[in-house]
């Protein structure tokens, strides 16, 4: 077949100047758009032809978006299941099943197409035009849109963009109508047949290479001389011990709840959690601590009003994949406040996960570097003098702080340092002070304080590196070529 394939695309350059797309050339001869890609690089090789890349980008529909461009988006179909007198919304929900109401609802809304009620959703506006449904149609039949819209789509994961492949094809300086294979081996049957005298032997190349012996490379942030072993000298430098981090799986207890979270913030939805199916629930918690949490949540103490909300044990019980490593700190406090006090420096850099979108700058699980100190009469001075420190050990001598908000740290603070090639001011870390409503359940006494601080190990090894996207340097889609390219020591920052 591949000969078949070969002989076609030389017969078709004998009258005509250029294959202009492979995949066209492909589909008219009857063959398969892989089989002509190989065969064409094959004669490239021996300039027979000289090919020339063809890559296209398009966008198409996912799987979602193709059935709202057939029967209209989430927000029109509730638009147009609402009567001109109001639904009750309990009915409007069985009318259009759960997850077309709950899409629905929220982009209607958006929109000011509806009025959401506790009893009743009515319309706000007599008429409504399915903007999303024309603009997938739009999609689909290869029209233009403006990016705006096509960015809205794609926050909505109705389009993916699709790359497509090929090659332009003209003659090379050694066309020939047909070419003629050079024999590489002399068979038994050759000699046999007595063909052997026609045969055109391939010429054997003395000066070629072997094959290069494959070794083990390091990813840029595992590499010594790197960010992670830096990070990690710094800290053992600066005095500090490691946590254990070998749980990827934890309770929403010691992720979420001890940590003075409570069980209604938006980042416990399953929307920014990979909650776990199996096993789905922990049975090893601290009895008296629990209690003891519960009570903060719920009334409050220690000069706290508390949440006052009824607190669940078991939304409290459900295991997830950490989202941040301040859950082995929850963990390590408890168990330093049920010894005889002694203050303690603790660090740890390792995976932890969100489920959100992936995007340049984002991914599903990424690696996250934590310090905390934990002694007596520590205050905010003293935080904002060992981030200096720390960070000027990092080579990022001018830093900048803001207030921020942490559900488990008053005073919170971003961390920001001044990037000299970029020439502007990035956001490094987030820190802060834990609360007492987070460290006095766990038993430590009440002049103790800790200070903390967080920050992401791809963004420093992003900027050491010039990579713009975080796909580039972790995930499936990484270039092993960049892997193996890196040097094996980096002098300097």
């Amino acid at each position: 077949m591949a000969e078949e394939a070969e002989d076609a695309i030389l017969g078709y350059l004998k009258d005509n100047d250029e294959i202009s797309n492979s995949a066209n050339f492909a589909e008219e001869f009857g063959f398969s758009h892989d089989e002509i890609l190989n065969v064409i690089r094959r004669l490239n090789g021996f300039r027979f032809v000289e090919a020339q890349d063809i890559r296209k980008e398009r966008w198409v529909l996912t799987e979602e978006g193709k059935t709202y461009a057939a029967v209209g988006s989430p927000e029109f179909q509730l638009f147009s299941a609402v009567p001109t007198e109001g639904i009750a919304p309990e009915e409007l929900q069985k009318k259009l099943g759960p997850a077309v109401y709950k899409i629905g609802c929220q982009q209607a809304i958006k929109n000011k197409w509806v009025q959401m009620a506790k009893a009743q959703v009515s319309r706000k506006v007599e008429h409504a035009d399915d903007k999303v449904k024309d603009l997938l149609l739009r999609i689909q039949k290869d029209e233009v849109v403006n990016q705006e819209d096509i960015d809205a789509l794609k926050r909505r994961k109705l389009i993916i963009q699709q790359i497509w492949k090929g090659n332009s094809v003209r003659k090379g300086p050694e066309y020939a109508p047909k070419r003629k294979r050079a024999a590489t081996d002399l068979t038994r049957e050759n000699l046999q047949r007595g063909d052997w005298k026609e045969l055109e032997f391939k010429e054997y190349n003395f000066s070629a290479k072997g094959l290069p012996v494959e070794g083990g490379h390091l990813h840029p942030l595992l590499k010594a001389c790197f960010v992670r072993r830096q990070v990690q000298t710094i800290f053992l430098n600066m005095g500090f011990e490691e946590m254990p981090t070998n749980n990827y799986v934890e309770s929403s207890f010691w992720n979420f709840d001890a940590l003075f979270q409570p069980q209604q913030h938006p980042a416990r939805d399953s929307h920014d959690t990979f909650f776990l199916k199996v096993p789905s629930t922990t049975r090893m918690l601290p009895e008296d601590y629990v209690e003891r949490v519960k009570e903060i949540h719920e009334s409050g103490g220690y000069q706290s009003r508390g949440y006052g909300y009824d607190w669940k044990r078991e939304e409290a019980n459900k295991n997830l994949l950490r989202t941040h490593t301040t859950a082995v700190s929850s963990r390590m406090l408890y168990a330093l406040a049920q010894k005889p006090f002694a203050p303690k420096k603790y660090y740890s850099i390792d995976r932890v996960f969100r489920n959100e979108a992936v995007d340049r700058t984002h991914l599903a699980e990424f690696h996250q570097i934590e310090g905390l100190i934990c002694d007596r009469g520590l205050t905010l001075g003293d935080l904002i003098g060992v981030l200096h420190d720390f960070f000027s050990r990092l080579g990022m001598s001018k830093l900048r702080f803001k207030p921020a908000y942490n559900p488990y740290t008053e005073p919170s603070m971003e961390i920001f340092s001044y990037h000299e090639g970029f020439k502007k001011w990035v956001e490094v870390g987030n820190s802060g002070m834990f609360r007492p409503e987070m460290l006095l359940p766990m038993g430590l006494p009440e002049d103790v304080r800790v200070i903390a601080w967080g920050l992401s190990l791809e963004r420093p090894t992003m900027i050491l590196y010039g990579i713009d996207n975080i796909r580039d340097l972790f995930g499936p889609k990484v270039d092993l070529g960049l892997i193996k390219r890196n040097p094996i020591c980096r002098l300097g920052l």
